[in-house]
């Protein structure tokens, strides 16, 4: 075997700077275990650690005094908050149990503080996509510690895979588990968040995703298929288990944790032309190495020696901090969300959900303050005469929230933007979603501030008494006696309207039901139901919701849809001024960069509104957008916003980073010759 040594670059001393100014003050939050060895290698970063904070004196002081054998003296140490508001700290370093990072997050980001946090960032990805999200409104760096990320080892391999060292890369294998003497502790602990998915497992996990995008060229790589199998132990956390993974290239991975069994734990890349190993990639002793295996060479050894991975993570902060970044490149915010999605799908393949999660959970906020609207809050409001609520403009869809904790931290960030109004469906989920709604309303306990829309009645139990069935189960879901606004989710042409409006009437009389219209309804139809209503003594149908937007629809997703983009549809909206709630408002992705002439590799896309008018449409909402500094989404938002009838478009938001994009339309005032202009009038 012939060697090679990569001799990594010097890692700094944490001495003064040479022109005499003090590096970035450092403190630790959370002293245990391995807050022992981020001080061990603390003295080779740029920084000195000036204050220890815990929940415990007695840790913190002795804390401290540990500090003093590595060469920083005068470190004080308190509780969380006083060292928080300590002005020589500039970072901070998370460290306690996984279900203590969110707190200790948000406190130091309030702060000002950069914050390098131990993985998990959280314990799911709800929870994980909050912070982020404070990070970047903060405008702080948020790291998360995987400190073989920042190894010159890692950056070694990733370069070899760039390189097309062995060939096309086509297979990852790795892991990371080992065997705790005892089943207790933190490890053992649903209630801290234990198992190997969320204490090791995440390193195998980001490994692949790193290698995948050093290969494909891509910013975050996750799976597209994730299957598992593992033992849940007598405590009820994961103690072994193993997962494939599949990504979008088709390489293929095999990742396995746990805290009951030893494995190897090494990293191995298959390519076409040979493999890559290292017997070292996680712990990184004082001499880590790679071997190249190849089909054209004798097998080649590069050493790595000497390197610091905790001083390099902690000096990738407060270089962030300097720069005024939120992020480090060696692992991206949108790489730690990726991750926090993967190991929630990871441990949903096996069956693990802790008990502060569960659906029927009484999560709090994030923050574990009371929800609140911020005084800054964007949102607009109008109001449909029966609610008896003032009605936020943007209506959140409640059907991409895959479990509580996320459902929770997206809805929270709504209704802190002045959000009020969701919008549901019997169907959606199998009624999982609007469960999992009512849930959150009930742990807020907001049901009187917010105003939701519940639909019944889809397809093919489109009648009158499916419909009274669905609505009953709908509300029993939900856990309250009555819908602000329900509309049926299509209609039925083959059931005479004057049934549907006699027995929505009699539910709105009831006090199930306090304002009703139609979704997915003609206006023939809908004007049909109002003379049956005005002939017969009931009450009308008061609301539309059919697909509208500024790209017209020539055809639409599924069947038994209704558009109303057509001139004489905006015409029956405009005379009657009929509040209108708009599905898919930016033409499912019609505006999000996704659509050109040239690619037609999304057929819906193309069928749905492929023509030179809409392109027009889509240069002329950029060329706006450029005008205002907005995407183009966020003028297709505002278009619908500023209709010469009242609309509440409906969005449905995967995200929070999505949600606050989608909100950005807001902010944009259109005059009607802009309208005009956008729709091709002028």
């Amino acid at each position: 075997m012939s060697a090679q040594t990569a001799t990594p670059s010097p890692t700094p001393s944490g001495d003064p700077a040479a022109d005499g100014t003090a590096g970035p003050g450092w403190a630790v939050l959370g002293p245990g275990g391995i807050a022992r060895r981020f001080l061990s290698q603390l003295p080779a970063s740029t920084g000195t650690l000036v204050a220890v904070g815990s929940s415990s004196p007695e840790r913190a002081q002795a804390f401290a005094g540990e500090a003093a054998e590595h060469g920083f003296a005068d470190v004080r140490a308190g509780a969380y908050d006083a060292v928080l508001a300590d002005a020589a700290v500039d970072a901070v370093y998370v460290s306690t149990v996984h279900t203590g990072h969110a707190d200790l997050v948000l406190r130091a980001l309030s702060a000002g503080k950069a914050v390098l946090c131990e993985k998990p960032l959280a314990p799911n990805h709800g929870t994980a996509m909050a912070l982020v999200d404070a990070a970047r409104q903060a405008g702080l760096p948020l790291v998360e510690a995987y400190m073989y990320r920042f190894h010159p080892q890692t950056a070694a391999l990733l370069d070899l895979v760039r390189d097309g060292a062995v060939g096309e890369v086509t297979h990852v294998d790795a892991s990371f588990a080992f065997r705790a003497g005892e089943r207790s502790g933190r490890l053992f602990d649903v209630g801290t968040a234990g198992g190997g998915i969320l204490d090791v497992g995440g390193y195998p996990v980001t490994m692949v995703a790193a290698v995948v995008q050093a290969a494909t060229g891509t910013a975050v790589a996750e799976p597209v298929e994730l299957t598992a199998t593992g033992t849940l132990g007598p405590t009820g956390v994961d103690e072994w288990t193993v997962a494939r993974l599949t990504y979008r290239d088709g390489t293929t991975a095999s990742v396995r944790t746990g805290v009951r069994v030893q494995d190897e734990n090494t990293v191995t890349v298959h390519g076409t032309r040979g493999r890559i190993v290292l017997t070292d990639p996680w712990t990184l002793s004082d001499d880590p190495t790679i071997t190249v295996h190849t089909v054209d060479d004798d097998p080649r050894t590069l050493s790595f020696a000497g390197a610091r991975p905790y001083a390099l993570e902690a000096d990738a902060t407060t270089a962030a901090l300097a720069s005024g970044g939120v992020e480090a490149a060696q692992m991206t915010l949108d790489e730690t969300l990726a991750t926090a999605r993967t190991l929630d799908r990871w441990r949903a393949a096996i069956g693990l959900r802790y008990p502060f999660e569960a659906e029927t959970a009484d999560i709090p906020t994030v923050s574990g303050r009371p929800l609140r609207v911020r005084d800054d809050a964007p949102m607009r409001y109008g109001e449909v005469p029966g609610v008896g609520k003032r009605m936020s403009r943007l209506v959140m869809g409640v059907d991409n929230q895959p479990d509580l904790a996320h459902a929770s931290a997206l809805f929270d960030m709504f209704v802190e933007q002045g959000g009020n109004v969701f919008d549901t469906g019997y169907i959606y989920g199998g009624g999982v979603l609007e469960g999992r709604l009512g849930r959150w309303i009930e742990n807020r306990g907001i049901r009187d501030e917010v105003v939701v829309i519940t639909k019944g009645a889809h397809t093919p139990y489109c009648d009158p008494e499916s419909l009274t069935r669905q609505l009953l189960e709908s509300l029993e879901r939900q856990g309250t006696d009555h819908a602000d606004v329900y509309m049926m989710h299509r209609d039925n042409p083959d059931v005479p309207v004057g049934e549907f409006v006699d027995v929505l009437d009699e539910h709105r009389r009831a006090g199930r039901i306090r304002v009703f219209g139609g979704s997915n309804w003609t206006p023939a139809r809908f004007d049909e139901a109002n003379a049956y209503a005005a002939a017969n003594g009931r009450h009308g149908f008061e609301v539309l919701s059919n697909h509208f937007g500024l790209a017209e629809a020539y055809d639409v997703p599924w069947d038994g849809c209704e558009h109303a983009t057509d001139p004489a549809s905006k015409r029956w909206l405009e005379e009657r001024q009929v509040p209108l709630l708009p599905w898919s408002s930016q033409a499912r992705g019609f505006f999000t960069g996704r659509a050109a002439p040239e690619d037609t590799s999304d057929a819906e896309l193309v069928r749905c509104y492929y023509s030179d008018a809409n392109f027009e449409r889509l240069r002329r909402a950029r060329e706006l957008g450029e005008r205002y500094g907005v995407p183009a989404t966020a003028i297709a938002l505002a278009y619908v916003l500023h209709q010469p009838f009242p609309t509440f478009p409906l969005f449905g938001p995967r995200t929070i980073a999505e949600a606050r994009s989608s909100m950005t339309g807001l902010s944009v005032e259109l005059s009607p010759e802009q309208v005009a202009w956008l729709d091709l009038r002028a």
